[in-house]
């Protein structure tokens, strides 16, 4: 089973190392200790966690079909006379959005808003992450 040390376990989460350690504290997040006495987060323990505090969907996307939602704040907006590109940045990750410039006015968007990227796609590549390793 992979297994994940506190700091690694925080950047998946997107959150800070002491976050993981109060939850692991107070319960919330189960952990164990490794041969050289470290804490570390089972990868299934982990994903059962994140998925347990995934934010409810936003109002009125029961009808929708997608399911990957992604928040973060804009932190450009190019508009010219038809189209616009909105950056998002979502934790350490970057997100582009290319819209009509009618779009970016209507949810007025603009660096500093909180905004949420909506994605949906049949063709998603999963890679294994550089590095990883299965523990025995």
């Amino acid at each position: 089973m992979t297994e994940f040390r506190i700091g690694e376990a925080a950047e998946l989460l997107g959150v800070s190392p002491d976050t993981v350690r109060r939850w692991i504290d107070s319960g919330r997040l189960a952990a164990a200790r490794d041969e050289a006495g470290r804490r570390v987060v089972g990868g299934a323990d982990l994903a059962a966690f994140a998925r347990s505090r995934a934010a409810a969907p936003e109002s009125g996307s029961e009808s929708s079909s997608a399911r990957n939602r992604l928040r973060g704040i804009v932190t450009d907006v190019v508009k010219d006379t038809v189209m616009a590109k909105v950056d998002l940045q979502v934790g350490p990750f970057r997100v582009v959005s290319l819209m009509s410039r009618e779009a970016v006015d209507e949810l007025d968007l603009r660096v500093g808003s909180a905004a949420v990227a909506v994605v949906k796609s049949t063709a998603v590549v999963v890679e294994r992450a550089p590095g990883d390793k299965e523990v025995p």
